[in-house]
């Protein structure tokens, strides 16, 4: 029983204040913080795919803080010159890191979000307030698996008669990948198209309709609000102390770090981690019952 099985209004108010963070604090031990508690939370759910997929963002980061740097030019420390002449500042350079940590952050956290919302979820947190809104994002939700099956099977067809995405030279390749894409796109449309007469013709575009959900809000749910609003109330004591302020422009420029700031820090890291928290202690109890069985 993990975080997946709370609440989903617990599971959005996390997601949505932890995805906030990430975009708003800008500060380096901040989102350093929230970084590495993504980067764990999603090895910790997806397994060794989350592994790849993190491995590969990080040196896109780097890549964009070099790209980011050569063609932003504020700041007084300059490094180097490019190869036409513009300066390079540690200023740039470093807020290209921050900007890129920032975007690979949000992209992480994104597949904890998809791993941890499922479709009736989706359904009651948006079905009162807008039946359509919901219903659009669970076909969408529920198109995007459908859609990587649907590609295997279509590769693997046109593998038997030599048209396969790996078979061929580099513009047979090419010319099979367009193929399958033509192939797939035109079946998403049809199925799309099948979706929305099916649920039309089961009313629902009808007024006062209702949908069926089976979650209760709990005590457990109780206790990890009050923990998440805990950890908040320092994190907005951060806030206010402008713990979380930096400047990049022109030169980098930060409050200092004092005892409270730790606090802060810790605070935080507390709050990004409580979902992972909470299924290490879950999966713990379990297996303390199972040995005492």
């Amino acid at each position: 029983m993990g975080f997946e099985k709370c609440h989903p209004a617990v599971n959005f108010i996390y997601f949505a204040t932890v995805i906030a963070g990430m975009i708003v604090f800008q500060h380096p031990i901040f989102l350093l913080i929230s970084f590495v508690c993504a980067f764990i939370y999603s090895i910790k759910r997806n397994g060794w795919k989350a592994v790849v997929f993190n491995a590969v963002l990080l040196p896109l980061v780097a890549a964009f803080a070099l790209y980011y740097s050569s063609y932003n030019h504020f700041g007084v420390t300059v490094l180097q010159q490019n190869m036409i002449g513009n300066n390079m500042t540690l200023e740039s350079l470093v807020y290209g890191f921050v900007l890129g940590l920032v975007i690979a952050g949000v992209l992480i956290w994104f597949s904890c979000v998809y791993s941890v919302f499922t479709t009736d979820k989706v359904v009651y947190l948006f079905g009162k307030a807008s039946p359509r809104l919901s219903l659009f994002l669970a076909i969408i939700l529920r198109m995007v698996p459908r859609i990587k099956k649907e590609a295997k099977k279509i590769n693997t067809a046109l593998r038997g008669i030599g048209r396969g995405a790996n078979q061929g030279n580099v513009f047979q390749r090419l010319r099979n990948s367009i193929r399958i894409l033509s192939m797939l796109i035109t079946w998403t449309i049809d199925s799309l198209t099948l979706v929305s007469e099916s649920m039309r013709s089961r009313g629902s575009s009808l007024r006062g309709r209702k949908a069926f959900s089976i979650y209760r809000f709990d005590n457990r749910d109780r206790a990890y609000v009050v923990g998440n609003f805990a950890c908040l109330t320092v994190i907005f004591m951060a806030v206010m102390l402008k713990q979380t302020d930096i400047l990049y422009d022109p030169r980098i420029v930060m409050n200092p770090i004092t005892a409270m700031s730790y606090l802060f820090y810790a605070g935080y890291a507390v709050f990004c981690l409580m979902p992972l928290g909470l299924e290490l202690w879950t999966e713990y109890r379990f297996w303390k019952a199972r040995k005492v069985l």
